[in-house]
């Protein structure tokens, strides 16, 4: 990294000439801070103004900005050999600092090598983070960040790298800043993220992530989906209509697929239940309004806490001192063991036939919406 520390005038000796005696003409006199390579106030040019440069882009600077800053290409190559103080991380973009480069730093030198080169960066004007890298950012797990997708303005063509798959596209984006990364808004990013998968698991598990941190509503993702002409593979057609469907998680989608596959009554998914003075009771997984039935799908990654667990427990005392009926199972006996779910479930909706009342319970949720839609 280039810093420049100006030293206070406090901290260096006063300088006294005799009266009328010139300073050497081989070197003239700099203020105090300045560099050999400043041209004047504001003018700053070489390291001062490439660490200004950098210091807005987490220490990265492109061979252009260097140059127009002022810093000899020489400079840029002797600079960045191994061992030097900057890094080549791609072609034309450079890391002015020794230490390896964070996660940040890639998905932004990824944004920096796609820009064109008399452009903001910064703008996501030419260039902007897409896909899973951008959905990386977001929090959203298990997504490959890299390569890093970039979407840029076609009819411009750019040479991918290993490290760099630049995607252009007539549909140019809305962008937002991203910790200071231009990216695509997360339902764009969801659905260049689908384009480029092939896994139908990871395709289902991302976007149903993406709905289910509130980074977008199913129908802008549905949307999005069909103006990419995306809804035509049926890998991403069946995870849209889960998702408008209610789903939120991939252990619900197999959940649904399971009730299907058994043809029992179709729940409404992640409804949200109210007391009849409007207090709100929970909002289980699935749940059949008719017979007051719920099933609660209940992972360890989430409930491995005391706290959490308890939290668990209390939701659930609450649906049943309500009247309602509730399934628990996890993750694994829903992948694992569909059968036993399916006939718990099948009792349970079975016995609610008998009761006198249903709960006294008002539902809130998704609808169940009549497919197919238009793709």
């Amino acid at each position: 990294m280039i810093t420049t520390q100006p030293t206070p005038d406090h901290t260096r000796p006063p300088t006294h000439r005799p009266p009328g005696r010139a300073t050497s003409s081989r070197r003239p006199a700099r203020p105090a801070g300045q560099t050999a390579y400043d041209r004047g106030p504001g003018k700053a040019t070489g390291p001062t103004a490439a660490a200004h440069a950098a210091r807005r882009q987490f220490n990265l600077a492109t061979r252009h900005q260097l140059i127009s800053a002022g810093v000899p290409d020489g400079t840029i190559t002797s600079r960045s050999r191994p061992g030097g103080p900057w890094q080549r991380l791609l072609p034309r973009v450079y890391l002015l600092q020794t230490g390896p480069p964070d996660h940040r730093q890639r998905a932004l030198a990824a944004v920096l090598y796609a820009a064109e080169p008399p452009a903001d960066p910064l703008s996501g004007d030419t260039a902007v983070l897409t896909g899973g890298a951008a959905l990386a950012l977001l929090g959203i797990r298990d997504v490959p960040h890299t390569p890093a997708d970039v979407l840029v303005r076609a009819p411009r063509r750019l040479t991918g790298t290993p490290d760099v798959r630049p995607l252009a596209t007539a549909r140019w984006p809305r962008t937002i800043a991203v910790s200071g990364i231009p990216s695509t808004r997360p339902v764009r990013a969801a659905a260049d993220f689908a384009s480029r998968a092939e896994d139908p698991a990871r395709i289902r598990s991302t976007l149903a992530q993406v709905v289910q941190a509130g980074w977008c509503h199913p129908q802008d993702l549905h949307a999005e989906l069909r103006a990419a002409r995306l809804l035509t593979r049926p890998a991403i057609r069946a995870a849209a209509s889960e998702l408008i469907a209610g789903v939120r998680s991939i252990a619900e989608a197999l959940a649904r697929d399971a009730l299907a596959a058994a043809d029992l009554p179709t729940p409404l998914w992640n409804a949200r239940l109210y007391t009849p003075d409007g207090t709100f009771l929970a909002s289980p997984d699935a749940y059949w309004p008719d017979e007051g039935v719920a099933l609660e799908i209940d992972s360890a990654e989430y409930h491995y806490t005391r706290d959490a667990w308890h939290a668990t427990l209390l939701r659930r005392l609450r649906l049943e001192s309500h009247g309602i009926l509730v399934v628990s199972a996890t993750p694994s006996m829903i992948r694992d063991t569909p059968e036993e779910v399916i006939k718990a479930l099948r009792t349970l909706l079975t016995l609610a036939t008998t009761r006198p009342t249903p709960p006294d319970v008002r539902a809130i949720g998704h609808q169940q919406l009549a497919f197919p839609l238009r793709w």
